[in-house]
């Protein structure tokens, strides 16, 4: 059919004329397409929720933002300078030995004047000039290296910051909450009290607190045995979801060569808190068997033995208690320093006058504690450190003990048994007890059934 016959039907376009009508559709059709695309990926990405594990610590800005041409923030480190100062950048400065504050502040560059400003605060020259190894400093400085807040642990329960603002310093205290966290344990000696303690996930704090608590009673540098056992109820402290340090004893059973011993702590109600026998006696004695921790017995004591140095027999009126130079040596009851000076062959030498006519002797010291002739002195604070001044072989503490002038063996003196509670705290007592005694049988109960399998 010619061109001319067809024109006169309806709706009949010439071929050139309909290719240029939808190309030119096509054309629009495909620039909404790409304008579509271009904008609805964008927007979903930027708005999509991205899971926190995702969101890396510093990467708070989208790419997307990027391509689509918005507004960017400002980034982070800006925002967190100039609107939020009570979480800064902190840098944190554990003590070594023998460093002060002024070494602190030095290394980290920052002048004596600043760190005698800070003295200057109420209550703050104490805690920054008595400062101990392992306490941490942090340190907060602005963008141009000044010092804007030192921080540092008060006690457990406390935390200071002070704030330099220019020319003011505002301090701040901060509470911390703690946390006591009763843990059990139980454990049979094979070899010694620190190996069984330390299987039965006990810390070196928490051994040595059990010692003491048992260490009127047993003698653990001569008494131990292989098979004793132990079974105790122990406090830690934590604080901020971290362990601080161990605790008191609540309670505790120990078996030593069959001879089975309890201790329970009670609490005053004045806070004071002691450890009690089941019967509610103190545990502590008027004397220490033992005035240092796990030595051992060198040399007993004898009428008649070989001196060391000089090669002649003659009487040992002591025990000799063999250990490192430097052991803290302690008063092994309440009393006065009657001597402490050097004293022939014994060396440095401290000699305690204690109640009804007893006197205790602490030969061949490397040096003195904090105590001089005619200061009083508690049980257990540290008169002095093992040492081997005079005439000593080798390190080690010479103790005697003597009654109304007259030398006794101290692995072998006794002494009367102390009163027991009043009767207007032992029913305090007891209600603090009773539930510790069910839970310490249980633990025996518990032991002896999983040695028998």
């Amino acid at each position: 059919m010619s061109e001319s016959g067809l024109s006169g039907i309806e709706g009949w376009r010439h071929p050139r004329q309909w290719q240029r009508e939808h190309w030119v559709l096509a054309s629009c059709l495909g620039a909404v397409v790409v304008l579509v695309s271009s904008i609805i990926p964008g927007f979903a990405d930027a708005h999509r929720e991205q899971p926190a594990d995702e969101v890396p610590g510093e990467a708070l800005v989208s790419d997307d933002w990027v391509e689509t041409g918005l507004d960017l923030p400002e980034p982070i480190e800006t925002v967190r300078a100039e609107g939020d100062d009570s979480t800064p950048d902190w840098t944190s400065v554990a003590v070594q030995p023998g460093q002060s504050m002024a070494d602190l502040f030095q290394g980290q560059g920052l002048s004596a004047q600043l760190l005698h400003r800070l003295l200057e605060v109420k209550g703050m020259r104490e805690p920054l000039t008595r400062i101990r190894p392992g306490q941490v400093f942090d340190f907060a400085r602005d963008e141009t290296g000044a010092l804007r807040a030192l921080r540092f642990e008060k006690g457990d329960a406390s935390r200071v910051v002070l704030h330099l603002d220019d020319d003011e310093i505002r301090s701040e205290t901060e509470a911390r909450q703690l946390q006591n966290r009763v843990l059990v344990a139980s454990g049979r000696i094979t070899a010694s009290l620190f190996g069984a303690a330390e299987a039965a996930g006990m810390s070196t704090a928490a051994t040595l607190e059990l010692a003491k608590a048992f260490g009127y009673d047993i003698d653990f540098a001569q008494d131990l045995r292989v098979g004793d056992e132990f079974h105790v109820i122990y406090e830690e402290i934590w604080r901020d979801g971290e362990r601080l340090r161990s605790g008191d004893i609540l309670a505790a059973t120990f078996v030593n060569q069959g001879k089975r011993y309890q201790v329970f702590r009670y609490m005053f109600a004045d806070g004071r808190s002691e450890y009690f026998d089941a019967e509610g006696r103190p545990v502590k004695k008027g004397f220490l068997r033992m005035p240092i921790d796990f030595a051992r017995i060198s040399s007993r004591f004898s009428t008649a033995r070989k001196h060391p140095v000089l090669g002649v027999t003659r009487a040992h009126r002591g025990v000799d208690y063999a250990a490192r130079t430097g052991t803290p040596i302690m008063a092994a009851g309440d009393g006065k320093v009657l001597f402490a000076g050097w004293k022939n062959g014994y060396g440095r030498t401290v000699i305690l006058q204690h109640g009804g006519q007893v006197t205790t002797l602490y030969g061949h010291m490397s040096k003195f504690g904090g105590f001089r002739t005619g200061a009083r002195v508690r049980q257990g604070d540290v008169i002095g450190y093992v040492g081997a001044s005079g005439l000593a072989s080798g390190p080690h503490l010479h103790y005697e003990f003597r009654l109304a002038g007259v030398h006794r063996d101290p692995l072998k003196v006794t002494m009367p048994k102390p009163e027991p509670l009043p009767a207007s705290e032992m029913g305090r007592f007891r209600l603090q007890k009773e539930p510790l005694v069910a839970q310490l049988a249980l633990r025996e109960d518990n032991a002896q059934l999983a040695s028998r399998r």
